[in-house]
């Protein structure tokens, strides 16, 4: 199979993201898309996906012409893309998810039995077995609705299969299993596009790389002929000479203090700091019940046990709005269902936990909005820089930024990040590492919750680290490695 993209353009509301892109994939191979937020990568999926029409170019397949009217086309074709927004009914069981709309039957009535197994053999191909058909799908961590999105992909043989950020919530032996799965489709002669910043992945898995930049294809390369330095360079239009600020961690009195923090079934007996003016890392392989005790201690969850400290004082969060107005912020990892609301516009979200600040008599001080709004699209590069623009029309990258947005204007004393880069360019990535530096350095307490284990260490003064729902190690991030870190997240020596 031959894919060809040749001069494709599209655009939103009169403004072109794409601007005459050719792009060729074929079976047996694996194309990486690199390219920063705003790049224009989601709209290219979209068109890839039959989920937008194009406004000029073709698509050729084995040399013809080919016209996508909707997704049914791409899909009828044995076309499957799997987002990086998920796209699960979580009311659904991970079977009706992923079976949705081809559930096997027997004298007219669903055959559960055999669709159960069905989806069982799928779960156990991408190397997740563990994940129990029967659960609603709302009960999983991110990281496993992400493996679910991929069984639904493989439901039906794929052709070409679009993977967009699919490692953003893996790592270790996760990661190393969706590697596998990559190969062994590859082998069968399987067309895959994988997008993704982390480009260490891209190096490692892709057969070669196409870099695109404003809506244009700069160059396609090839991992044995590029270095990350270069594609990064290519990207962001300029060299980036230092990824992570340096750190003199002089941390103050502890800020936050979780004690015996248990919730059955989940995490048990979790406890440490957080001092005024550092940043924490806590890494953990996907079940080790980090993001759980994050959404504790900020009151969307109640624990069993423990406590939680604020100011040496023990304080009860009873909600989410309880913590914020302690002065605690939590930036979730799921963006899209925890983190905004898609339809309204970039104001709106940003603006959504301080509506209170803002007002007076009851009345929204509209004019100090716009100013608060405005203020944060230049600090932190969101594009287009247009309040009024729905945010679903944003790449993955500029949404993950309102997200940031709609917290840093809350001024929080403790930020609780949980994968604050997911979606987002190198280029980005150490903007947002600048920003987190500078907050510390006006005495905010950061807790930076990763599944990216350079990050973890880069980012951060010191590494907490989870396995099975305990805290099993803490170790200083100048004095480790990421093979030690892995080694304690699974329990086995380095």
């Amino acid at each position: 199979m031959k894919l060809e993209l040749r001069g494709v353009r599209k655009g939103y509301g009169g403004v072109e993201v794409l601007h005459g892109v050719d792009l060729t994939a074929e079976g047996g191979r694996v194309l990486a898309i690199a390219g920063a937020n705003g790049a224009g990568k989601s709209t290219l999926i979209k068109v890839l996906a039959g989920a937008v029409p194009l406004d000029g170019g073709q698509i050729l397949l084995d040399g013809e012409p080919l016209t996508l009217r909707g997704p049914e086309d791409a899909q009828g074709l044995g076309f499957r893309t799997v987002y990086q927004e998920l796209s699960l009914v979580p009311q659904m069981t991970v079977t009706e998810n992923v079976l949705l709309g081809a559930l096997p039957t027997k004298r007219g009535l669903v055959d559960w039995s055999a669709a159960h197994a069905r989806v069982r053999a799928l779960l156990e191909e991408i190397g997740f077995a563990d994940i129990d058909p029967r659960v609603r799908a709302g009960k999983l961590s991110v990281a496993r609705q992400q493996m679910v999105e991929i069984a639904k992909a493989l439901a039906v043989e794929p052709r070409m299969l679009v993977l967009d950020e699919p490692s953003a919530v893996l790592a270790g032996t996760d990661l190393d299993r969706l590697f596998d799965l990559i190969r062994r489709l590859r082998e069968r002669g399987v067309a895959i596009l994988y997008v993704s910043h982390r480009l260490a992945e891209v190096m490692e898995i892709s057969d070669s790389i196409t870099v695109i930049k404003d809506g244009r294809v700069v160059d396609t390369l090839t991992p044995a002929h590029t270095s990350e330095d270069e594609i990064i360079a290519l990207m962001a239009g300029r060299r980036l000479e230092q990824i992570y600020p340096d750190r003199v961690p002089e941390p103050g009195k502890p800020l936050l203090s979780v004690r015996g923090l248990s919730r059955d079934g989940v995490f048990d007996d979790v406890s440490f700091d957080l001092a005024a003016g550092e940043i924490v890392g806590m890494f953990g392989l996907v079940g080790s019940g980090r993001s759980e005790v994050a959404r504790c201690v900020f009151g969307a969850d109640r624990p069993t046990s423990g406590t939680v400290e604020l100011d040496g004082a023990v304080t009860r969060f009873r909600t989410p709005g309880d913590a914020i107005g302690a002065g605690v912020a939590l930036v979730t990892e799921d963006r899209k269902h925890s983190g905004l609301v898609l339809g309204m516009d970039v104001t709106d979200n940003t603006t959504f936990a301080t509506m209170a600040r803002i007002s007076r008599a009851g009345l929204l001080d509209t004019r100090r909005r716009a100013a608060n709004v405005q203020d944060m699209i230049e600090r932190l590069g969101i594009h287009p820089p247009r309040p009024e623009m729905p945010v679903r029309h944003l790449s993955g990258g500029n949404q993950q930024k309102v997200v940031l947005a709609k917290w840093l204007l809350t001024r929080p004393r403790v930020l609780i990040l949980d994968e604050p880069t997911r979606g987002v360019d190198m280029a980005t990535r150490v903007d947002i590492y600048r920003m987190i530096d500078e907050l510390t350095r006006e005495g905010v307490a950061i807790l930076l919750i990763s599944s990216d284990l350079t990050e973890v260490l880069g980012a951060t003064d010191r590494v907490l680290v989870m396995r099975g729902g305990r805290l099993v190690a803490e170790v200083g991030s100048a004095d480790t490695t990421e093979d030690e870190v892995l080694a304690h997240s699974v329990g086995v020596a380095a």
